[in-house]
């Protein structure tokens, strides 16, 4: 006779570990051969709408652990929406244009693109990016997003360029679109200028210099005063930009002092700051003679220190005294600041550094140096003259260009600029109308947009979407009107933007086409210049989204924190700009960086990066998805092997958790469920646990707390199933009657709780959830196909216990855990084995009376004995004994009628009627 105690052993070869990486692909093939994410739309269609926007990743590299997270946690909230109910379309998209790609290709490729055809470079370029769409789309995909992978937006397609063509064409009919001379961040390595996006900040070293210049008009008020020996001092960290210098600026109000030094000299400076700069000076004691506000000082002269020219003395109000001499050095083609307050003077524009961050002849000696180069020159030159009144080391924070990694400079060049003054409050007022996750992100973005003045949206770059603004060759003005926005919109979506640079612009611009100016039709040449990256992807909720997507706007856009600056802020302000609409999107999630196991960015100098294809080789595509999952991703996600081991610990929690409630579940027919009247009530704790959990998922998942929704279903699988519940009513899944109450009892619980769990973890853990999806029982209402084609649990409440029978249980679990420790004393002093070899004697205090009035044999399965024997008394106390009786062959408890029945002598009365 078999009595072994496991009746049902499963049936299913349920995935281990180990097979992830194995399974994985074959389960992807499964899914595209059916089409699942069509099939997901279908299930839904007509039903409410949950659109996320893809923000676009630049394609110009491998897929990267900042990849990984980001689709992942969309594919989470797709895969969530669509099992509540929702239509959840997907459309993928890439940025493509930009100086990355440019500088990639001629380093990689060997390039000399001043020696091709702008066509040819471009064209190199567009099959570049391609390249790189088509690398990171397989990853995606290897990560198991659903998505609309036939039809990606691409910022370089033809139909998305003749749409964004019409954002600036709106844009400039407004008057928010102008060109202008100002300075701007300029990226002399790769010779364009950069907008506030794509500037970083780094610590530099540099010297910062004190420099005299000389007295040369004191508009008659300091005659009494040797001018060959009276000086402004001027404080500056960039020594280079001191060729441009034409005015020193001063704050109208605050004291300015003439400090008599030892030497003889007599220096102008800040009467707040003359202690700090004479101790630099290097002086120990002073004079000053007197004093005067900065308004005293204007429109004086001071002698440039190196070169043949003068400065002028001007008032600034943003003149402060927490730093440097309060004369402040001002260099109009260097600075915003310095070019405001000259242009406010009337003062002329003077840049002396050329594209390539060279000083022109205009800086006399140091014409055709570098910036960089300069410095150390110009500042020996200056201690040499005696123009310098001291020098510091000092370490200080520094813009570099966000994609080559250095230094940029500022400089006035001819630029587009987008007026962000001019709808500023419309587009902060749209901010009151999204939901902001995390909620201090509606400050930030209010306060970026309300610090930025301007946009600077062109670049001297080849590939990227050609500014489509022509000029009249008489009278020079620029033209942009509905009917060349027409034009030039309809070439583009017919034969891509690179037609811009095969065609002259008569072939562009309708025939007999006039100048909006001066009636002129003598000619027309095409702006050069192309735009601004952020423009593209900033113009894709409606070059892709409302146009081709068909909604607008998207409930959802999420992207890295970095976004507030970018993509969530061009796309704001060509909505608000261009549409006069509010923001293109209802809800805007962030999420932080990915860093190594010790927080710090993940280099290649470091050697400290992880790679997405190892973790697929190794793990598996759902333990990624599952650090993704169990992440508080709002503040930085660390990755490191450790981490993934250590989640692989809790995966296999899940697994094992659920090939336990499979193993039991064998030819178990979920359309005939024990009905609510008839469940024991342990198995409905246990479903009232869940209902619990449920809950908890779902006000997760509506707050976007993944990690709550990982966590909580761990924890579940560990504290109420592994160590409570499945541990009880193992003697009755294996020694029951298989199709007795008892037992179906029990069944219905675990097929409740695996059906809800599968469910609440699907959009996290999409393979394996969909691997017990495949090997479990269904009903006839839900789709066996795919686990996403299902709607999501909600409570069962017909099976939930009140509030104060789950009170009463919570207070067997305490008692059962005190009994637990005696029973593991008993164990370590060898009293007994097993638990089931011991019988209890256990005394509750008055207020715990009911558990005297419950059955013992009850009791005794709850507590994993043999026998309990439970009175009342003044508190609780727990004795062990070995048990009475024979131990049964098949249960293993312990029974004084072990053999009573003359069939099975080996068995207890109940084991043995079960076999008859």
């Amino acid at each position: 006779m078999d009595y072994n105690k496991t009746i049902n052993l499963p049936q299913t070869d349920f995935p281990m570990r180990a097979g992830l990486p194995k399974r994985e692909p074959d389960m992807l093939q499964r899914w595209n051969e059916m089409d699942l994410y069509n099939e997901m739309l279908k299930k839904n269609e007509g039903k409410p709408l949950f659109s996320l926007h893809d923000g676009p990743p630049f394609s110009n590299g491998n897929l990267h652990m900042g990849h990984a997270l980001n689709k992942s946690l969309k594919d989470f909230i797709t895969r969530m929406y669509a099992m509540r109910g929702y239509y959840t379309p997907y459309i993928p998209g890439w940025d493509n244009h930009g100086m990355p790609i440019e500088s990639a290709i001629i380093k990689e490729q060997k390039l000399n693109r001043k020696q091709m055809s702008v066509p040819e470079f471009r064209t190199a370029c567009h099959n570049y990016a391609q390249k790189y769409i088509d690398i990171q789309m397989e990853g995606f995909k290897r990560i198991g997003v659903l998505a609309d992978w036939e039809h990606p937006y691409k910022t370089m397609d033809p139909g998305f360029e003749a749409e964004e063509v019409k954002v600036f064409g709106e844009m400039y009919k407004k008057g928010y679109i102008y060109k202008g001379l100002k300075p701007v961040y300029w990226c002399p390595n790769d010779e364009t200028a950069l907008a506030e996006a794509e500037i970083e900040y780094q610590d530099d070293p540099c010297t910062t210099v004190y420099v005299k210049f000389q007295m040369n008009d004191d508009q008659g008020k300091l005659s009494a005063y040797d001018h060959s020996k009276l000086y402004f001092v001027i404080w500056t960290t960039t020594i280079w930009t001191l060729p441009g210098n034409l005015a020193i600026a001063l704050h109208p109000d605050e004291s300015y002092a003439l400090v008599k030094a030892p030497n003889g000299e007599v220096y102008i400076m800040a009467e707040a700051l003359v202690e700090k700069v004479m101790k630099v000076g290097g002086f120990d004691t002073w004079e000053i003679a007197e004093t005067h506000p900065g308004s005293f000082f204007e429109n004086m002269l001071a002698q440039h220190p190196f070169l043949d020219k003068t400065s002028r003395l001007l008032l600034a109000d943003y003149v402060t005294m927490d730093s440097g001499t309060g004369c402040v050095h001002t260099a109009p083609g260097f600075g915003a600041d310095d070019y405001q307050t000259c242009r406010r003077y009337g003062m002329e524009m003077v840049v002396p550094v050329d594209d390539r961050g060279r000083h022109t002849d205009y800086a006399g000696k140091y014409a055709g140096m570098k910036t960089e180069e300069s410095n150390p020159v110009i500042l020996a030159d200056m201690k040499e003259s005696g123009a310098l009144f001291a020098s510091e080391e000092i370490v200080h924070s520094y813009p570099h260009c966000w994609r080559c990694k250095k230094p940029i400079i500022f400089r006035a060049t001819p630029q587009w600029f987008c007026s962000v003054d001019a709808f500023k409050d419309e587009a902060c007022a749209a901010c009151d109308d999204v939901r902001w996750v995390p909620g201090w992100g509606i400050d930030r973005m209010k306060s970026m947009i309300r610090e930025r003045a301007d946009w600077c949206i062109s670049r001297q770059r080849r590939w990227g979407l050609p500014i489509p603004v022509f000029y009249c060759k008489d009278c020079g003005k620029p033209i942009c009107t509905d009917e060349t926005i027409a034009a030039v919109s309809k070439l583009f979506g017919e034969k891509g933007s690179n037609a811009w640079y095969e065609m002259e612009a008569s072939d562009i611009l309708p025939a007999d086409f006039a100048c909006p100016h001066c009636g002129s039709k003598g000619g027309f040449t095409k702006e050069e210049d192309t735009l601004d990256g952020w423009f593209d992807s900033g113009s894709t909720h409606y070059a892709s989204m409302q146009k081709d997507q068909g909604f607008w706007p998207a409930t959802m856009y999420l992207e890295g924190l970095d976004q507030y600056r970018g993509w969530f802020q061009s796309s704001m302000l060509t909505a608000v700009g261009a549409l006069g609409k509010g923001a293109p999107f209802k809800e805007c999630l962030t999420h932080g960086w990915t860093v190594d196991g010790e927080g710090r960015a993940m280099h290649k100098s470091l050697g400290n990066g992880v790679d997405p294809a190892d973790i697929f080789k190794k793990y598996g595509a759902d333990l990624l998805r599952l650090w993704a999952g169990s992440a508080d991703y709002h503040v930085d996600v660390r990755c490191s092997d450790n981490i993934f081991k250590q989640l692989s610990q809790n995966y296999l929690k899940f697994r094992n958790t659920a090939r336990y409630c499979l193993g039991n579940l064998s030819g178990f027919d979920p359309e005939n469920l024990v009905k609510p009247q008839e469940m024991m009530e342990l198995d409905k704790w246990a479903v009232s646990k869940l209902n619990e959990l449920t809950q908890k998922c779902f006000a997760a998942y509506d707050n976007y707390e993944f990690h709550v929704v990982s966590h909580a279903i761990n924890d579940f699988c560990v504290v109420e199933l592994s160590s409570f519940y499945l541990d009880i009513i193992k003697d009755r899944l294996y020694c029951e009657e298989k199709d007795g109450l008892k037992r179906r009892s029990a069944q219905t619980a675990l097929w409740l709780i695996l059906d809800t769990i599968t469910k609440l973890f699907a959009p996290i853990l999409a393979f394996t959830c969909d691997e017990i999806w495949q090997a479990m029982p269904h009903r006839a209402d839900q789709d066996a196909r795919n686990v996403v084609l299902n709607e999501m649990n909600k409570p069962f409440a017909d099976y939930a216990l009140s509030e104060d029978e789950m009170a009463k249980w919570d207070k067997i679990i305490d008692v059962r855990t005190a009994v637990n420790g005696v029973l593991e004393s008993a164990r370590n002093e060898k009293k007994i084995g097993k638990s089931l070899e011991a019988a209890v004697e256990l005394t509750v205090p008055a207020e715990d009376a009911f558990l005297a009035e419950m059955d013992e044999d009850y009791l005794a399965d709850l507590f994993i004995v043999s026998q309990v024997h439970v009175t009342v008394g003044e508190a609780l106390a727990v004795q062990v004994s070995e048990a009475k009786g024979e131990k049964c062959e098949r249960c293993w408890k312990h029974h004084i009628k072990v053999g009573s029945d003359a069939n099975h002598p080996t068995l207890c009365p109940r084991c043995a009627a079960t076999l008859s």
